[in-house]
């Protein structure tokens, strides 16, 4: 079943390994922006052809990383040493990331 009328449009990941995590996903091809939004913490985001928008914030104040599975597809050319095909990879956090490689 599909629903066309639903598009997700933001993905909050909160992280007690800030840095590594914007690496992590950097390596991937995200390209993250520094940001602050007043008082707030220091936080990267990134935002994806079709618009959704990754974020990476420090986990504090009670917020608590959790299990979460996430699946992009990579091109080639920022896949680094993996080859074409799908992957299964683990974040900094221990998060499954599942990699497919066009």
């Amino acid at each position: 079943m599909t629903s066309s009328a639903v598009r997700p449009t933001l993905l909050v990941i909160y992280t007690e390994r800030l840095d590594a995590c914007r690496d992590f996903y950097g390596s991937l091809g995200l390209v993250f922006v520094r940001e602050r939004h007043g008082a707030g913490p220091v936080h990267f985001a990134a935002e994806l052809p079709g618009g959704l928008v990754v974020e990476l914030y420090p986990a504090r104040g009670g917020r608590i990383t959790g299990d979460l599975r996430l699946g992009f597809v990579v091109d080639r050319s920022v896949a680094g040493q993996l080859g074409p095909g799908e992957h299964l990879l683990s974040d900094p956090d221990g998060r499954k990331v599942h990699i497919g490689v066009s």
